[in-house]
């Protein structure tokens, strides 16, 4: 499927930083962004993802914090706030 064709079925370009043990120093934390078009609030690509990584790698996950926002949106119209002329 086109991303196009994915917006419109109300995909979001979802944004999640998931902090992670890592395997030979579990005290010290890493960062890992992860970013796909997703299905809000389900997030079923990104629960494949974490699924694979619990099952396949060492570091084991700390914390996940998810941000998306939708690309087709309506328009949005905002009013300067100052108007300039130069001569």
């Amino acid at each position: 499927m086109s991303d196009f064709v994915r917006q419109l079925n109300d995909y979001r370009l979802t944004t999640a930083e998931i902090l992670y043990h890592l395997p030979d120093h579990p005290a010290l934390l890493q960062s890992y962004i992860w970013q796909e078009y997703d299905l809000a609030p389900r997030y079923p690509e990104l629960r494949k993802f974490l699924d694979f990584w619990e099952k396949h790698l060492d570091g084991p996950l700390h914390s996940v914090k998810v941000a998306n926002i939708p690309i087709i949106k309506p328009a949005e119209t905002r009013f300067a706030d100052a108007y300039l002329t130069l001569h």
